[in-house]
């Protein structure tokens, strides 16, 4: 495994209780880092933080609400001092079915956590980093913010929202040695599978040549370059995470 120095950096991972954003945390961790996971799931915050260690800290915020995210980045600023990454793991993938049939508030729900939730915890964190002149952010997107998944309408634009919002940010902060990237995987062995069906599953593992899932571990070594020091020159990128599926 490649060593990389996050000594002295604060991370916030958003979505870390569980699946890529505790992966991703826990590695961070073994690179010297402290993280601070965001979650609404006060039962696995705690679960993720005796996992994690010492080296980690929890917040219960819901990221759709702004006043609560600024919030939630004071509380983690005065505890573990300034943040200088931040990924966005949080997400919901919501239910398979077709747009013309989709539930509109289901719909309007899955953008305000994927989009919405993206936008305000960049926003806040934006500031501190570009007065500081240094920080690191990647936001996972999906490779269906790419290709567009079939009966996953609002998943799909949600994520390729993130693309796009993603790509600007990071050209706004190109004087700054502050880096903003996105990752694209394809579906990964996680809990967000459990709120999809059995045949829809099948049909996302029958699209990677590799055929079969993304490791929550090769995901958080791609991010952990990502958001380190020798990342010094990259931004406003799209990394591939979808074993061979999207090849652009």
């Amino acid at each position: 495994m490649n060593q990389y120095d996050l000594k002295g950096r604060h991370a916030i991972v958003t979505g870390g209780a569980q699946g890529l954003g505790f992966a991703m945390a826990r590695r961070f961790i073994d690179s010297g880092a402290t993280v601070t996971l965001w979650d609404m799931n006060a039962a696995l915050l705690d679960e993720a933080r005796s996992a994690l260690g010492t080296q980690a800290q929890t917040v219960v915020v819901d990221i759709t609400d702004y006043p609560a995210v600024e919030a939630a980045l004071e509380k983690t600023e005065n505890a573990g001092g300034a943040v200088s990454i931040l990924v966005n793991s949080a997400g919901i993938a919501g239910p398979a079915a077709p747009l013309d049939a989709y539930d509109i508030d289901m719909f309007r729900k899955i953008i305000e956590v994927n989009l919405i939730g993206t936008f305000h915890v960049n926003r806040v964190v934006v500031p501190g980093m570009k007065e500081r002149n240094y920080g690191r952010i990647v936001n996972i997107a999906s490779i269906a913010g790419k290709e567009g998944n079939p009966n996953a309408a609002a998943y799909s634009a949600s994520k390729a929202a993130v693309i796009g919002m993603t790509k600007s940010l990071g050209k706004e902060l190109a004087a700054f040695d502050i880096a903003v990237n996105c990752i694209t995987p394809a579906t990964a062995q996680t809990r967000i599978l459990e709120q999809l069906s059995e045949e829809f599953i099948d049909y996302m593992r029958s699209k990677i040549p590799r055929g079969r899932f993304l490791k929550v571990e090769e995901a958080a070594s791609l991010v952990t370059w990502l958001v380190s020091q020798e990342n010094s020159f990259t931004t406003g990128s799209v990394f591939d995470l979808s074993g061979g599926r999207a090849t652009y």
